[in-house]
């Protein structure tokens, strides 16, 4: 029976970036402190963003590495970090893959994480993260936790246990009414943005037209 550590945030930010990059930029893989906090603090494809200082990371990492979850190179003169996931969990490639994605990201669906984990471990399809997703949920210590269904929402999101039991009203989303309109503001900035390219394009024209016409065309 494995007894998961109840990490802080920013441990489990830590753990996730590093089973990330060990994929996704192989070539700089271990990583030197300052790429970890720059993938630790990064806009995209995390949720929450946040802002990490090297020191902040370091203490992150001294606590992992009583997990027996870091492992430490030097090289370069630069100390460099890896993961050591696999084997301390004693888990598959594509439960890593999806914990490493819970970690970075949040609450997903099982669609959500088929694709956001494409890079660390390909699945076939869905029901290959939902039968993932339900040995880790059924283990006798379970990994993850599948969320109520939102109002409005045909699929079931999921969670990580890694920093201990969550509270499920905490990881409601924004209302349904708010996200639609996050939509509506971001249609109706698309349709000003036609609407300003469909005039550049009628000037444009016209320009073209004065041309032809002062060169006889």
């Amino acid at each position: 029976m494995i007894t998961l550590p109840i990490f802080s945030p920013l441990e489990a930010r830590v753990l996730g970036v590093l089973i990330e990059k060990e994929k996704t930029v192989p070539d700089t893989y271990p990583l030197s402190v300052n790429t970890l906090t720059l993938g630790c603090n990064q806009k995209t494809a995390r949720d929450p963003v946040i802002s990490a200082s090297e020191t902040e990371v370091l203490e992150a990492i001294d606590s992992l590495k009583s997990y027996a979850l870091i492992i430490e190179s030097s090289g370069s003169r630069v100390m460099r970090y890896a993961h050591n996931s696999r084997k301390a969990f004693k888990l598959p490639e594509q439960s890593v893959a999806l914990l490493a994605v819970l970690m970075l990201r949040g609450a997903q669906t099982a669609g959500e994480l088929r694709l956001n984990c494409d890079r660390l471990h390909p699945f076939g399809d869905i029901s290959a993260v939902e039968a993932f997703l339900d040995e880790l949920a059924e283990a006798e210590t379970p990994w993850v936790i599948k969320l109520p269904k939102l109002p409005g929402s045909r699929e079931h999101r999921w969670t990580h246990l890694l920093c201990g039991e969550v509270d499920v009203e905490t990881l409601k989303p924004t209302s349904i009414a708010t996200h639609r309109r996050i939509d509506s503001d971001e249609v109706a900035e698309l349709r000003a943005d036609v609407a300003r390219l469909n005039i550049e394009l009628v000037q444009l024209r016209e320009m073209v037209e004065k041309i032809q016409t002062a060169l006889g065309m």
